[in-house]
């Protein structure tokens, strides 16, 4: 078990990530609560999807930024080494080809920081919703 130094909650992983303290309440919240480095890139993956689904609420939801309407669409979250993107199991095999240079499993894309496509990620967003099959 690992305890963080911080908040004192424990963990099965060392250095877990995890939050401190209160949960942010908005996007904005959770893209600034961020390692400074990062932030960039998942302001760049928010605007991507942002243009996909202009008339998605975005939301805290699973402790994630999320796109909703009606249900949830898609998150997304920061990662150590990546940008974790959840859309779901049948985007993830809808864009096998397209992400061959991505890590993927069940439902979760890896984007590494530095190597944000928001092309595609605006098409597994539109994918998403126009087929719904969400996450």
């Amino acid at each position: 078990m690992w305890k963080c130094p911080k908040c004192g909650r424990e963990f099965q992983k060392r250095d877990q990530s995890h939050y401190c303290g209160e949960k942010p309440q908005t996007i904005d919240e959770y893209i600034l609560s961020q390692d400074s480095s990062r932030q960039a890139d998942l302001r760049l993956v928010r605007q991507a999807l942002r243009q996909a689904l202009p008339e998605a609420e975005e939301r805290i939801s699973w402790s994630m930024p999320t796109y909703w309407k009606e249900h949830n669409i898609i998150h997304f979250a920061a990662s150590k080494k990546h940008i974790g993107l959840y859309p779901g199991a049948e985007a993830v095999e809808a864009f096998q080809e397209e992400l061959k240079d991505y890590g993927t499993d069940k439902g979760t894309i890896r984007i590494p920081y530095g190597r944000i496509d928001t092309a595609l990620i605006e098409r597994i967003a539109r994918w998403c919703w126009e087929t719904e099959h969400h996450a």
